[in-house]
């Protein structure tokens, strides 16, 4: 594959293939999801940001933090963040964009195997990323691992909306308009084909709670935003652990 083609992932999300299908996007991802999400993303953002509650004096790790947009909205608070990607070409952006910011650090990591210590971080959270890991029961158990006892952990994703109408209503703007709108916006429009199917066979809400605690994770719980376009996924680290 020549650098000017696009580059597709697939369900099988080969880590390389995910991280080079994100580098290609991540000069117009911003834009695009402004554009597809008709505005609701900054609304997803302000609510998990809510839901980290984070502090200053904590320390915080976004996961999967692409151009930094969730990253900078939590170092707002006065907590030390983390911006954590595998994508080489969405940090680099995430640098451009909010590398001023004094309390924010950028990190390539893969989820499946954190490059931090056992018990580091107040806070962990994820938006987005975990449908594209390739073993997301994995990568709770590594978020779990490098999170305080009694700390926190919120994972906001894609799910499914439970009205039947509506569900059906959704999924055909995702495989029949979002990939169009990407296209217009100038993004990589296979990517967002990739984004379809992996919104698609993704699991519902009740089986990614039932995945968190089996990852050792207590306290869990979800509520739905936009009518279960997304859902918020919010647990706690026993403080025994």
């Amino acid at each position: 594959m020549t650098p000017t083609e696009p580059n597709r992932a697939d369900l099988g999300k080969d880590p390389a293939r995910v991280s080079g299908m994100f580098d290609q996007v991540a000069r117009g991802y911003d834009r695009t999801n402004v554009v597809m999400t008709v505005g609701n993303d900054a609304l997803w953002r302000a609510a998990t940001t809510r839901a980290v509650a984070p502090k200053p004096g904590e320390l915080i790790l976004d996961l999967g933090a692409g151009t930094g947009s969730s990253s900078a909205s939590l170092a707002r608070s006065g907590a030390q963040v983390v911006a954590a990607d595998f994508s080489p070409g969405m940090l680099a952006e995430g640098r451009r964009r909010h590398g001023s910011i004094r309390n924010l650090s950028f990190v390539q990591a893969d989820a499946e195997n954190l490059p931090f210590a056992d018990d580091e971080f107040d806070a962990v959270t994820m938006s987005y990323a975990l449908r594209n890991v390739h073993d997301p029961k994995r990568a709770l158990r590594e978020l779990f691992r490098v999170t305080k006892p009694g700390g926190r952990l919120v994972i906001n994703e894609f799910s499914t909306p439970p009205g039947r109408l509506f569900r059906g209503a959704y999924r055909f703007y995702n495989a029949q308009v979002l990939p169009r709108v990407a296209r217009l916006a100038g993004t990589n429009g296979e990517a967002y084909d990739y984004l379809n199917e992996s919104i698609r066979e993704w699991p519902d809400q009740r089986t990614l709670s039932a995945w968190i605690r089996e990852a050792g994770w207590t306290d869990v719980a979800y509520r739905n935003l936009t009518f279960g376009i997304v859902a918020l996924h919010r647990a706690r680290k026993p403080a025994s652990a």
